[in-house]
């Protein structure tokens, strides 16, 4: 049994990504052709199993961070093109702005930021289940 909060807050982080996904797949879908195994896009009950995005977050406990616990942000093209750095580069960026636009409107009452941690973005701040922002 989970705990309601975090049902929520997972619902929530979920539905944001899944917005994200579908302005990427808006603004770049049509770029690159989908692995053959892929669905496309709109044609599964679940955004991360069709079209060419996967877009979420994974959470990490942090050790060796110096931000500490936080989500990962994963951003996975489904494609067997070459998809240039250059690409990969402003969909990374603007998956940034998306997600700093986002998260205080999400998660209000929460202090929530994206960082760079190394390589990859990170959400970190207030995860608390107690506190403000998931009732």
């Amino acid at each position: 049994m989970r705990h309601p909060r975090l049902v929520e807050w997972d619902r929530r982080l979920k539905a944001m990504f899944g917005s994200i996904d579908g302005w990427l797949e808006d603004k770049y879908g049509d770029e690159y052709s989908l692995h053959p195994n892929r669905a496309p896009r709109g044609s599964t009950a679940n955004r991360e199993m069709d079209g060419l995005f996967n877009v979420g977050a994974d959470f990490t406990p942090g050790y060796g961070s110096s931000y500490g616990r936080g989500y990962i942000v994963r951003i996975r093209m489904v494609s067997l093109e070459h998809i240039p750095a250059k690409v990969k580069d402003r969909i990374e960026r603007d998956v940034e702005v998306l997600v700093r636009q986002k998260l205080p409107l999400v998660f209000p009452n929460r202090n929530l930021s994206l960082k760079r941690d190394g390589p990859v973005l990170k959400i970190v701040g207030d995860f608390h289940l107690g506190n403000a922002g998931i009732d």
